[in-house]
């Protein structure tokens, strides 16, 4: 059995709702193996961003080559990178890589709280190049120089319309000239946390089973409407997504029966 393995550079969100934590979720739930190389830990809630420990660029490198070197990677998702530094030292391991890589432009948390500095924002123009597609909502793009500037480093660019006003959210894919749209209405809710991490670690994971670019965007868009409508309402502010899709993953399990021979029927009576 082959799995798409997904290997995720990005942060550490304590409160569980976005970054590597929302990352895993997503990635696992459509089907792939997700790695991680963290870089950075931070103490947040559905409130903000209470502090941030930066890792060191060189243990980001040495956490991403151990699982290059052993397991091996079909897609790269990078989220929060934290200085300049860490985003030469991931470009660096980049290079050797023949492998798609969806790079989400952390700048911002939901809550508001910076999350990129100019000189780690200027750093970004390394990974765009090497980039499949770069995936930055409005106030992201404004910072990395519009569209235009985005596309000349060589990458598809999905700009997400989360920020833009109006009833109907439209995510528009420009890719080589041409430009593919997705609309779908707003949802009025609070329990937005997480959902960039989880629409670029959708893609990534689509990307890891051989999906096309716009498939395995099509598919994350589903999975972000989804996990918001299921929204477990958690928190006093900006609370986190529904990953698990309002079910509970662990009981429906009944292809493991011809797999394995589980005794599927005395596990649901103890369990259900």
């Amino acid at each position: 059995m082959t799995i798409p393995r997904v290997l995720i550079v990005a942060g550490s969100d304590s409160g569980g709702g976005a970054g590597i934590q929302a990352d895993i979720k997503t990635v696992t739930m459509l089907g792939g193996h997700a790695m991680t190389a963290i870089t950075a830990l931070t103490a947040q809630n559905t409130l903000g961003v209470q502090g941030v420990m930066p890792v060191s660029a060189a243990f980001v490198v040495q956490q991403m080559r151990a699982c290059i070197d052993d397991i091996g990677v079909d897609a790269v998702k990078i989220g929060m990178i934290g200085s300049a530094e860490v985003a030469h030292a991931v470009a660096d391991v980049l290079e050797g890589l023949d492998t798609p890589v969806v790079f989400d432009p952390v700048m911002i948390a939901t809550s508001g709280a910076v999350l990129a500095d100019a000189d780690t924002i200027a750093a970004f123009t390394r990974l765009m190049r090497q980039a499949t597609v770069v995936t930055p909502n409005l106030p992201e793009l404004e910072a990395l120089g519009g569209e235009a500037a985005v596309l000349a480093h060589g990458p598809a660019l999905l700009v997400k319309g989360g920020h833009a006003d109006g009833a109907e959210v439209v995510d528009r894919l420009l890719d080589r000239g041409n430009e593919t749209r997705w609309s779908h209405p707003r949802l009025e809710t609070r329990h937005t946390h997480g959902t960039g991490c989880t629409l670029a670690s959708g893609i990534a994971a689509g990307l890891a089973g051989g999906l096309a670019l716009s498939v395995a965007i099509d598919r994350a868009i589903d999975f972000v409407q989804v996990a918001l409508r299921a929204a477990p309402a958690l928190g006093h502010g900006h609370g986190p997504m529904g990953h698990a899709l309002g079910t509970t993953p662990f009981y429906p399990i009944l292809a493991a029966r011809d797999r394995t021979g589980f005794d599927v029927k005395a596990f649901e009576a103890r369990w259900s």
